[in-house]
Parts: structure tokens; sequence; C-alpha cells
């Protein structure tokens, strides 16, 4: 079972495709979510290169960024071999 840790936002890389998946209205949701006190979902990230690899979460991710968190409840997966 996956276990959520705290990881640095600022070691978040985040590819330019999850870049493109970046809703405004729905990271106004999240925060609005999160003001209320609603627990918090984790995203999904991948060790890589001496940082982390957004995997899933980004709207996740920016809503945490826009209330100024500085850490980000996640789950680290492992890459897909292809």
């Amino acid at each position: 079972m996956l276990k959520t840790m705290p990881i640095n936002i600022a070691e978040i890389y985040i590819p330019t495709d999850r870049r493109k998946e970046i809703k405004q209205s729905e990271i106004d949701t999240i925060v609005a979510e999160m003001m209320d006190d609603a627990p918090r979902k984790s995203v999904r990230v991948r060790e890589g290169k001496g940082r982390y690899v957004l995997i899933e979460g980004v709207n996740r991710l920016e809503a945490c960024k826009t209330v100024g968190d500085e850490t980000v409840p996640a789950y680290i997966v492992q890459a897909r071999k292809f």
C-alpha cells in the first residue's frame, strides 16, 4: 500500500504535458475546499534526477502553491518501464 508523505513543493518538476492540464476553475474549487478544512488529496510523484517529477495532481499542486503551502502530501510511485 502506498504511503503519503509531505514533499517540498520547490522540489517537484511539472512536465510540459502536465502543465497543459492546469485549469484555473479546478484550482479555485480545490482552494475553496482547502479553506473549508476538507481533507487534502495527495499528488503522485516519482523520483528522477535529484528531484520529484509530477505524475498526477497538477491542479492540487497549484492550489497548494496558491494558498502558500511549502509542502504537499504525495505518493511516491515507481516510473513505468516500457
